[in-house]
């Protein structure tokens, strides 16, 4: 008799014939558990597995611009670093957090620190010396504009 773990265990006949069905969860188990141990290389998450923190942004896109928007609760403009690098803008800053409460016997002290910095692929060359940085209630928004050598321009055909 041979012993078989748990989770690759054959789900059909005693034969070891394993169903269409089967096959398909323990695929899928072995990609969730490869996932788990190595999250796929070159994307960012909010939260990776080394307990990292990075903003959530939104991007978007017109015919001259670029928005982007970065949630940055609990840091303030000083703490944040905005830089534009090539197809790059890259965000960095650092939060710091000290609470200190005393009630009579009772003093309660909490302390969050922590970095951050994010890489955030410009689809479209920008113009450097045009980006405007804000900073309003957590969040931050910046406005870059395109270079004139990137800004689509329509050609009118001509018939002869």
């Amino acid at each position: 008799m041979n012993l078989i773990p748990w989770k690759n265990r054959p789900v059909g006949t005693d034969q070891g014939e394993v169903s269409p069905l089967a096959a398909l969860r323990g695929e899928m188990d072995r990609l969730f558990d490869a996932f788990a141990r190595e999250p796929l290389a070159g994307i960012e998450w909010p939260f990776a597995s080394s307990g990292r923190w990075a903003p959530a942004v939104d991007v978007t896109e017109d015919d001259k611009s670029l928005t982007i928007r970065a949630e940055v609760p609990g840091i303030g403009p000083e703490d944040l670093d905005v830089t534009v690098s090539g197809n790059q803008l890259v965000l960095s800053g650092e939060k710091k957090e000290s609470i200190e409460k005393t009630e009579g016997d009772f003093c309660q002290s909490e302390r969050r620190f922590g970095s951050f910095r994010r890489t955030v692929p410009l689809p479209e060359a920008v113009d450097p010396e045009k980006v405007i940085a804000e900073y309003a209630n957590g969040v931050l928004t910046i406005k870059l504009e395109k270079s004139p050598v990137s800004v689509a321009k329509r050609i009118e055909v001509k018939t002869k």
